[in-house]
């Protein structure tokens, strides 16, 4: 009789992902959704859009006060985030 090496469905999911170069765009995708959510609701209702380049958490906001209140707190969000998902994906986010 011989053992079998015995993985978890997420364990091989996540391998899967990490080898075909998947799981960053995953990981961006989970941080993008999970602005409104660490943000706060007075916030996203703001927020027009948000998209991720080179690391940098781009938010398009339709209030000029808003924005320049929230760039004073940017290394707060960039922590709330990447603690919301769980990895480092931005190092930085610029309010538009």
């Amino acid at each position: 009789m011989f053992r079998r090496e015995v993985q978890s469905l997420k364990d091989l999911i996540l391998r899967n992902l990490h080898e075909q170069g998947l799981e960053t765009p995953l990981l961006q995708k989970r941080l993008v959704e999970s602005w409104p959510k660490v943000a706060g609701e007075a916030i996203a209702r703001y927020t027009l859009n948000t998209y991720i380049y080179n690391q940098t958490l781009f938010v398009r906001l339709s209030n000029p006060a808003l924005r320049a209140d929230l760039s004073m707190q940017r290394s707060v969000f960039v922590k709330r985030l990447n603690d919301a998902v769980g990895e480092q994906v931005i190092v930085d986010i610029r309010f538009m």
